[in-house]
């Protein structure tokens, strides 16, 4: 099994703070989040990691890593800047991991135990920290609803109520070599520019739509967070 952390973009809404360097080389108490990844990775017994660069590129590729590059990180989304390391994704079960957030190797191991093709990690717990980060949680919160035997139903849509999300998506998911052709299938379906555009949890909907694949949301309620603002940072170090 391999990892692949998805570092292209620079983290535009972080400000000043990303202007020389990528979002992922920020610190949380001295240690910047992609050391982190790479510690619950490894943590989790995965020793084969990839990171797909672009903004900065050249303070990420000493450091170990398998490198796929995104030459055109300033006009595509994630997706995308996965499918650049499409040679690991169709050869084998790949941990993917968005490179501006932070986890135990307790989330990684969730997916690795998992056997559906394509799998993510939710926070059950979510609201407490939703309300911390933004007041009123529904303000950059979007749809997380499940079935009965814990595959979702609905990913990515602006909610109207807390009913609507039951749990937080992280940004850490499961792909076997099955699961990404479904992508792959989905995304040649679409326009180039549409393609382009095309960031995860909207790609995950229309696969949900498709019922070409079912996707196992796997609960996770150990440390973990995101960085979207400077408030993040002061906020994870105060917790």
């Amino acid at each position: 099994m391999k990892a692949i952390i998805l570092a292209a973009g620079r983290g535009s809404r972080m400000k000043e703070l990303t202007e020389e360097i990528p979002k992922c080389l920020l610190e949380v108490e001295d240690k910047a989040l992609l050391d982190r990844q790479i510690e619950s990775l490894r943590g989790a017994g995965i020793d084969e990691i990839a990171i797909v660069t672009g903004y900065k590129r050249e303070l990420l590729i000493d450091r170990g890593l398998f490198e796929f590059n995104n030459p055109r990180w300033s006009e595509t989304n994630m997706v995308s800047s996965l499918a650049c390391g499409e040679e690991w994704l169709e050869d084998d079960i790949c941990i993917v991991s968005y490179s501006d957030i932070f986890y135990d190797s307790d989330a990684v191991l969730s997916l690795i135990q998992d056997s559906a093709d394509l799998a993510v990690t939710y926070d059950p717990n979510w609201l407490q920290l939703w309300t911390s980060r933004f007041g009123d949680p529904l303000l950059d919160a979007e749809t997380f609803r499940m079935d009965e035997n814990s595959f979702l139903s609905e990913i990515g849509n602006k909610p109207s109520s807390i009913d609507q999300v039951e749990g937080q998506y992280m940004g850490l998911l499961r792909f076997t070599p099955t699961g990404w052709e479904k992508v792959v299938g989905l995304r040649q379906t679409l326009s180039p520019k549409e393609s382009d555009s095309m960031h995860m949890t909207g790609t995950l909907q229309k696969l949900i739509e498709s019922k070409q694949v079912a996707i196992k949301a796997i609960p996770y309620e150990g440390k973990w967070g995101e960085f979207d603002s400077e408030v993040d940072i002061k906020l994870y170090e105060k917790k």
